[in-house]
């Protein structure tokens, strides 16, 4: 079993930056498809980066392209998520996923970390 551990949310002001870290000790996540999913307030869960395995490619949601960077740190075993000039709509909880395999992200990832907290306030 996968237990995917996330970290770095916190509060940051409009504008500011965090960077969001997904492990998985005893686990090597190089071989998985990698997701950071969040939920905001009143909304569904939405997909909003992915990387994948084997294939090596990376999708954002539109939301957040050009300011946040999914990357992968293979000997840390670590994938983290770059969020910068957030704005109040980032406010959600975040979550990792990681399934072996998988060409695309979606509500259908094997594991799942419990999620971090970032809020947006001035």
């Amino acid at each position: 079993q996968v237990q995917l551990v996330e970290t770095g949310g916190g509060l940051v002001q409009p504008g500011g930056s965090l960077r969001l870290s997904c492990a998985a000790p005893g686990f090597t996540l190089n071989s998985y498809t990698i997701g950071w999913f969040r939920q905001s307030p009143g909304k569904e869960r939405e997909a909003v980066s992915c990387s994948t395995r084997p294939l090596g490619t990376t999708y954002y949601a539109d939301s957040v392209k050009g300011r946040f960077t999914i990357s992968r740190d293979s000997p840390k075993n670590t994938v983290y998520r770059q969020m910068n000039d957030l704005k109040l709509e980032d406010i959600a909880i975040y979550y990792c996923a990681a399934s072996p395999g998988m060409t695309m992200c979606s509500d259908s990832m094997r594991y799942w970390g419990k999620g971090t907290l970032v809020t947006v306030s001035s």
